[in-house]
């Protein structure tokens, strides 16, 4: 073998990907897929966003940004976080990224050395283990159980937490689950955070998506974002722009410049006429964005109805997000077996629990962001497989 042919294996990837493919071998045969398996919402982005976008590369908005971010953006989005998180973060706290995937990597590498040690959930969003890996981190992982309805709990947190330990990563409301963690819950995290001098990072992702008011928390509000939590942000679930790739991380602003200089290596920038179509839909109209949650938890409320239907699949209802992991092991199989078996035979896209953890085998997530229609129609077929 060439001795220059040898190749990284620090890389992971994103399995439910994969299935994707399955999904789209199978429509080009000619069946009709549901597709419940990847995280991005079956609604169009807002007509304004979209026009003041078409409007900015017309106005030649077409060129290099400043790496940190257009001074508007970055502005405007300080005044979505005070009137969301209850404080106005200085424009030096804010980055904006193409997405919030990069965000996790740019905050590990800013803050953590090869060796340390990365707290996360087991299960969790797939592409911590593959970011931590990339950066020759090690990943501690914390089970999440179902009977505490899928919350991280302080008590197991505590037992983890090594003088090695440089973050923690906390993602509420929750991928794959869709659990919340309380108020109580994430002052107790932040205390644990605080007293072993330790950075956390807040995956806010679906913060805008949580069904009870009154029931999320940003650790943020602790310390504001100036010592030691990161916010991970985008505006690609709320306004249904997954395509576009925009987001802003929130930080101390050491950190930030540190992830500044990053990206500057990276991406250079954000295209700027994305940024202008971001600031339209943080402060433009939020008539679709308020109707398409509205649809969204009606189709949540569908979904966990129709699964708990189903003799030997149980599911808890997701407090935040726009995902339901049931437990299927009633039906004999593990998630992959089920998932693969019921995108075969009755071709509906999920995906298995385990591909975001080993403490997920028994649980299958479930994509809700799409209409009644086709959860309704999901939910029929499946009835018919298992019943």
């Amino acid at each position: 073998m060439n001795k220059f042919s040898k190749i990284s294996e620090n890389l992971t990837g994103q399995k439910m990907f994969q299935i994707l493919a399955q999904a789209k071998d199978l429509e080009k045969q000619g069946k009709d897929v549901i597709h419940l398996e990847i995280g991005d919402p079956d609604f169009n982005t807002p007509q304004t966003v979209k026009d003041i976008a078409c409007n900015a590369i017309q106005d030649n908005h077409t060129h290099y940004a400043v790496s940190q971010g257009l001074d508007e953006f970055r502005q405007r989005a300080a005044e979505k976080i005070a009137r969301s998180r209850g404080f106005l973060p200085s424009v030096e706290q804010i980055l904006v990224t193409p997405g919030a995937n990069i965000q996790i990597y740019l905050a590990l590498l800013a803050v953590a050395d090869p060796g340390d040690e990365i707290i996360i959930t087991d299960p969790c969003f797939v592409s911590y283990i593959s970011i931590i890996n990339l950066c020759n981190l090690v990943p501690v992982r914390v089970p999440l159980h179902e009977e505490n309805d899928f919350r991280l709990s302080p008590d197991d947190l505590k037992k983890v937490i090594t003088k090695k330990t440089k973050l923690i990563i906390i993602n509420s409301p929750n991928n794959p689950t869709g659990s919340v963690i309380n108020k109580d819950e994430i002052k107790s995290i932040y205390e644990m955070a605080e007293k072993n001098d330790i950075y956390i990072l807040s995956d806010e992702v679906y913060g805008r998506l949580v069904y009870e008011k009154g029931e999320f928390l940003s650790p943020s509000s602790f310390d504001h974002c100036n010592k030691r939590v990161i916010v991970v942000h985008s505006l690609s679930k709320t306004y249904a722009m997954t395509g576009w790739r925009i987001g802003a991380v929130m930080g101390p602003k050491n950190v930030i410049k540190r992830m500044t200089l990053i990206q500057e290596t990276i991406t250079s920038c954000v295209s700027p006429f994305i940024q202008i179509a971001a600031i339209e839909a943080m402060h433009g109209p939020q008539t679709e964005v308020d109707e398409m949650i509205k649809k969204i938890k009606s189709s949540r409320d569908i979904l966990v109805s129709g699964l708990n239907s189903i003799e030997g699949i149980s599911c808890i209802n997701p407090g935040g997000a726009f995902y339901a992991f049931p437990n299927i092991s009633g039906l004999e199989m593990d998630g992959i077996q089920f998932s693969d078996y019921l995108l075969q035979e009755s071709f509906v896209a999920t995906c298995p629990g385990s591909h975001f953890g080993d403490a997920g085998k028994n649980n299958v997530r479930f994509c809700f962001a799409t209409s009644e229609i086709k959860i309704r129609e999901a939910i029929e077929r499946m009835r018919r497989l298992f019943n």
